[in-house]
């Protein structure tokens, strides 16, 4: 079988999320959990992708679904669209997460004669990693080098803006952006013992800025 690649991922997302969108689901009838939701989901797509293609498998070790192309797939309602993901430093809300996101994003409605569920896919989005870091904190910090700001005060912007870090860790981090400052990222970040991902932004910006692909958008 073929290797899978990132192009090949996000072209078979596309076919699969319209293959999804028109399939009544029985298991999913009267479920308002959004996690069984996306394990559903997850698990949907990774075997469909077993059937055709190689590729490393994730675990609990790795934390991302495809760590051989270090993507992760995300699966939220349209009607709140978030989800959460592990902390693993706070370079992540500047620097990204470290890995590409595919965001398949659903509506969800349930067919009381029948007694199934149908998941829409509205949008399905690739986020490259680059990109995924928090929209303010990004901006906030590239406004600061573009007004001539220097690491006293991108030490106090993190500060002000609650990063999850004292101030030797600030310090080191604005060292880190003087020698190589950050792009702008597109996901709303909110701190917590894990962080809490929202899309709304990269679903009305897929398509228009680099980095962040509408592999595929709902016609109906």
């Amino acid at each position: 079988m073929p290797i899978l690649t990132v192009e090949t991922l996000c072209a078979e997302a596309a076919i699969f999320s319209a293959a999804e969108s028109r399939h009544p689901e029985p298991l999913l009838y009267g479920v308002t959990d959004g996690k069984a939701v996306g394990t559903y989901i997850k698990q949907k797509f990774r075997l469909y992708l077993k059937a055709k293609y190689e590729f490393l498998e994730g675990n609990s070790a790795s934390g991302i679904d495809f760590p051989g192309l270090l993507v992760d797939v995300k699966v939220t309602s349209v009607r709140q669209s978030q989800s959460s993901c592990p902390f693993k430093s706070a370079r992540q809300k500047i620097f990204g997460l470290g890995y590409s996101l595919i965001v398949f994003v659903y509506d969800k409605t349930d067919d009381s004669t029948n007694r199934t569920a149908t998941l829409r896919v509205l949008h399905t989005i690739y986020v490259t990693a680059e990109r995924t870091a928090d929209f303010q904190m990004t901006r906030g910090i590239r406004n600061i080098l573009a007004n001539e700001g220097n690491k006293d005060d991108l030490i106090a912007f993190m500060l002000d803006r609650n990063l999850p870090v004292d101030e030797i860790e600030a310090a080191n981090i604005a060292d880190e952006i003087l020698m190589a400052p950050p792009v702008q990222g597109f996901l709303t970040i909110s701190n917590a013992l894990q962080w809490r991902l929202q899309y709304s932004r990269v679903i009305e910006r897929a398509g228009q800025e680099e980095g962040i692909f509408a592999v595929y958008k709902s016609v109906l």
